[in-house]
């Protein structure tokens, strides 16, 4: 393979996603690394890319553009937050430091109330620039799940939910471990969980606990145990998100199935969205970072 024209990362906290790119924004090769920035001092990250990318880079230097946690004041270089509203892609990018010619795109802040996020704000640029002209609120499932406005080109508003590290947790460190198995699934069990917390989310921690038990005095299925988790988790966010996606056209960023769950979840309030793949909105929000940058 020639040598890329850039190179694009998406370095979060347990991974690495990097990608040989062409001008034009294709794709012409792949690396995945499980060094994230969370296994790595200030000081390692120059080496890690190097090795991951050696064949990449030969001799001379190749641009990059990189987001998501490496851009945290605990990853290679802090790259400040941009505070709404503004455009997803802030024109100022980050420097690294050390001889790598290599740029980081800065994440997005809210005073009030307080939030952050980083590399959804690049999820949220590519999808603007996969569909111009594009309004309305973008869901972006995971382990903090964003909620984003987004008008005229700006992200307006966000909001941020622990709803995937909360399931991790409960499932795992708390005595619904026991019942809750780490694989199986009851479409029925979640949308029942969906709709109770949806409804009356006050009861959220009293719900959580009949999940044990039905266990105990009824030996509820490991499926429906796991599926009524997550639907009781997703119920409540979406109870909580709603100022945001009720009556709005709604987009929602990722892969597979836990996007595939919010979007069924949303469809069975009357309110449809339009599911993106992750990866492919990453690619494209760094593309546009990369134009940006080699136009300015």
């Amino acid at each position: 393979m020639s040598r890329p024209d850039w190179i694009a990362l998406d370095w979060g906290t347990t991974h690495l996603r990097a990608w040989a790119m062409s001008a034009s924004g294709t794709v012409l090769d792949e690396r995945v690394s499980d060094r994230g920035m969370g296994r790595l001092d200030p000081d390692e990250f120059e080496p890690v890319l190097r090795e991951a990318c050696a064949d990449w880079l030969g001799e001379g230097g190749v641009p990059m553009i990189a987001c998501g946690m490496v851009g945290a004041r605990q990853g290679w270089a802090e790259a400040a937050y941009a505070p709404v509203p503004c455009p997803p892609l802030s024109p100022a990018l980050t420097a690294v430091p050390g001889r790598l010619d290599a740029w980081i795109i800065p994440g997005l802040s809210q005073s009030d109330p307080a939030d952050v996020m980083r590399g959804e704000e690049t999820q949220i640029a590519g999808f603007l620039a996969l569909n111009p002209g594009w309004d309305g609120v973008l869901c972006l499932p995971g382990s903090h799940s964003k909620w984003a406005h987004v008008s005229a080109g700006e992200v307006v508003s966000f909001r941020s939910f622990m709803t995937g590290e909360l399931f991790a947790a409960l499932s795992a460190h708390t005595v619904l471990r026991h019942s809750i198995p780490a694989e199986g699934w009851d479409e029925a069990a979640f949308d029942a969980g969906v709709a109770e917390t949806l409804s009356r989310p006050e009861r959220l921690a009293a719900a959580l606990f009949t999940i044990r038990a039905a266990d105990i005095l009824h030996g509820q299925d490991g499926a429906q145990a796991r599926s009524r988790l997550s639907g009781l988790l997703i119920g409540a966010e979406l109870a909580a998100a709603k100022p945001y996606w009720l009556g709005q056209q709604i987009g929602v960023i990722g892969a597979g199935g836990l996007a595939s769950l919010y979007v069924r979840a949303l469809g069975a309030q009357g309110a449809p969205a339009t599911q993106a793949n992750a990866t492919a909105a990453t690619l494209a929000g760094l593309t546009a970072a990369w134009k940006k940058r080699t136009q300015a």
